[in-house]
């Protein structure tokens, strides 16, 4: 059947609730400024609704869990239903797993026959909760049970006085303290007017609401979810308004999520004046499930609210649960799957990344003085993945449709390399090719990997050259430094020198010399006298990074109007330049080029006593130390012969 042209033929909408002509609602212009009490019914509303109920060992492991976390609250069975909800209630008290602030709650029906086996699994608990429920909407009152409104009446207070019985004869026997909460199942779609009438006459039949824990709570449970969040608000509010004994009441909230709007409708129902609220962890429950309690409690923490509930671990919480009621969670659902502190997003991730450089700053800053707070403020993403258990490694994930920024913010986070903004560019146009070419996302690996080979930290077949090793010698004595520990832009690393290197061409040895102000300028001279290789440099950067130093040069040639970016890694500055003008020259030479035949060099005969560059020994005279090559070298003789 398709779907009707006009739905007002067949579905009927909500109707008002009856306040007073003039009356002002209150919730809208209210704050939530405490946390409300969470009742996790997890182990009770959530394990009815799963495919394979869980076994007791499984629900022991989650309500443990749950004291961890801190519900002081817990529903943990339905006693009646079967023996083996009623033993584990048992078990619970006479082992002693229950923590003396917290309340253990069982649900039972109005019905006098299951009331009595109900409490008696409480039997010797410090503090017990009693809920009593019976569904009292027009349509479940007239075509499930055929009562009237005088019926339903009867039945529910018949159902209270037996409680009050049983339970003071129970605490005069065992000390156990008890509570009633009464819910009006099927509260959302019963009429506002007999919601009240019954509350009432609730509290005249028990009898002795009182303050502290001897209040009397109501359920005002949205069993269907069957209007918007807004009307369950006027709902709670209007019960609020007209109930009895106010300041003794406490009222529950307790929404599912047939809408998809239970986590609202549950926030603003504590703006309507709910104190409670009942759900289960990632929002478990029959049909589309109960409000889920973790999204809300987060939801106020990312307020600056305290939700006196513990999910610093939540990976490690998500996992549990999920086992336990052997279910799976989104990847996109809120805080808690895989992917909801992820962006792909060029623009997002651009935006994420800016805003975490300018929040590494402003913490700084009130390190530095003392002054102002560490507030949290990050495009995007609404609350400190680390306050959860998680890490910033998956905040900016690269694929196809990602920007520079994201690769850019991975290379920083993973290597320590801050990449300049031209270079973010060329760097992106490769991992976009890499990823259109496998049809997938880029890790951090494979991101890691693009890096080397593009910017020539990994040797490629196609590389024609490579370097071996290189010597520095100043010009004059006055140019040399005897201190390695310059700072890494220093002038000292700009002086007059001459170089001897040995670089592999296709695969050949040669022995090259060259000179100039700084290693770089003195490599790109011997380049040019012994391979006709005309480079010029444009931007070059030095940092510190997680392998040592990274040199960073923009580098162009004569020969063509193309520009690489080279970069070299190393424990040394020299090396760590000569590497990176190597890297980005072997992606502007041809393929096809043609070199000159090799030189006869000479070097200047060694002192005695001073080991010679074939066993790996390479004075380095402006630093006062030796280059040792990062790798094994073939032995050539540097003595007035042919380096072929």
């Amino acid at each position: 059947m398709p779907m009707l042209v006009d739905p007002a033929t067949k579905y009927l909408p909500y109707p008002t609730v009856p306040f007073p002509p003039g009356y002002v609602r209150q919730w809208p212009n209210r704050r939530t400024t405490v946390a409300p009490t969470w009742l996790s019914t997890d182990l009770r509303d959530g394990n009815q609704a799963l495919i394979n109920p869980m076994n007791n060992k499984t629900k022991l492991e989650l309500f443990r869990l749950l004291v961890k976390i801190g519900f002081k609250e817990i529903e943990v069975a339905y006693p009646s239903s079967s023996e083996s909800d009623f033993e584990f209630c048992r078990y619970l008290i006479e082992n002693n797993e229950v923590p003396d602030d917290v309340s253990l709650q069982i649900i039972t029906p109005a019905r006098a026959d299951l009331i009595e086996k109900s409490i008696a699994s409480l039997a010797g608990a410090k503090k017990a909760i009693i809920h009593l429920y019976n569904a009292v909407s027009p349509l479940f009152r007239e075509v499930v049970f055929r009562n009237t409104e005088e019926k339903t009446i009867d039945l529910t207070l018949n159902a209270v006085r037996l409680v009050k019985k049983l339970t003071e004869e129970e605490t005069a026997r065992s000390g156990t303290h008890f509570r009633l909460n009464y819910c009006l199942e099927t509260f959302s779609q019963t009429e506002p007017t007999f919601a009240v009438e019954l509350g009432n006459r609730v509290l005249e039949a028990w009898g002795k609401a009182g303050p502290g824990d001897d209040k009397v709570t109501f359920n005002l449970a949205a069993t269907v979810e069957c209007a918007p969040s807004n009307h369950y608000a006027d709902m709670v509010e209007y019960f609020g308004n007209n109930i009895n004994q106010r300041e003794n009441v406490i009222l529950s909230i307790h929404p599912h999520n047939d809408r998809g709007t239970a986590v609202a409708a549950a926030e603003l129902g504590v703006l309507a004046g709910g104190t409670r609220v009942e759900g289960c962890l990632l929002g478990n429950g029959e049909r589309t499930g109960n409000v889920d309690l973790i999204t809300l409690a987060l939801n106020l923490y990312s307020q600056g609210v305290s939700p006196s509930l513990d999910f610093s671990n939540l990976p490690e919480i998500v996992e549990v649960v999920c086992r336990c009621n052997e279910m799976m969670t989104p990847q996109r659902y809120p805080y808690a799957g895989q992917l909801v502190f992820t962006a792909f997003a060029g623009t997002h991730q651009d935006a994420i990344k800016k805003g975490l450089e300018s929040q590494r700053k402003r913490w700084e800053k009130v390190d530095q003085t003392g002054e102002g707070i560490k507030y949290w403020s990050v495009p995007y993403i609404p609350l400190d993945p680390k306050d959860l258990g998680y890490g910033y490694e998956n905040l900016i994930r690269v694929s196809s449709q990602s920007g520079k920024a994201g690769a850019a913010y991975i290379i920083k986070e993973t290597m320590g390399i801050d990449l300049p903004r031209r270079m973010q560019v060329a760097f992106y146009k490769a991992v976009q090719h890499e990823s259109e070419r496998t049809q997938r996302e880029m890790t951090v690996n494979l991101l890691k990997d693009v890096f080397h080979t593009t910017f020539g930290l990994t040797p490629s077949p196609s590389d024609r050259l490579a370097l071996r090793f290189v010597d520095l010698r100043p010009l004059s004595p006055s140019t040399a430094s005897s201190d390695d520990s310059e700072e890494l832009n220093s002038a000292a690393d700009e002086s007059h020198v001459s170089l001897d290197a040995q670089i592999e061409v296709d695969g050949k040895s040669r022995h090259i010399q060259g000179k100039g102000r700084g290693p770089v300028a003195a490599l790109r001279d011997a380049l040019q006298s012994h391979l006709d290789l005309e480079l010029t440099v444009g931007e070059s950067h030095l940092q510190n990074c997680d392998g040592g130093i990274a040199a960073i040069l923009d580098v162009s040639s004569a020969s063509s109007s193309e520009s690489a970016w080279g970069v070299g890694i190393s424990g040394d500055v020299v090396d760590a330049r000569c590497k990176a003008l190597i890297g980005a020259a072997n992606q502007l030479i041809a393929a096809d080029a043609v070199f000159p035949r090799a030189k006869m060099v000479f070097a200047a005969r060694n002192l005695p006593g001073v080991p010679t560059p074939q066993e790996g020994y390479f004075p380095d005279l402006r630093a006062g130390h030796s280059l040792v090559p990062s790798r094994p070298t073939t032995p050539v003789s540097l003595r007035g012969v042919e380096a072929s």
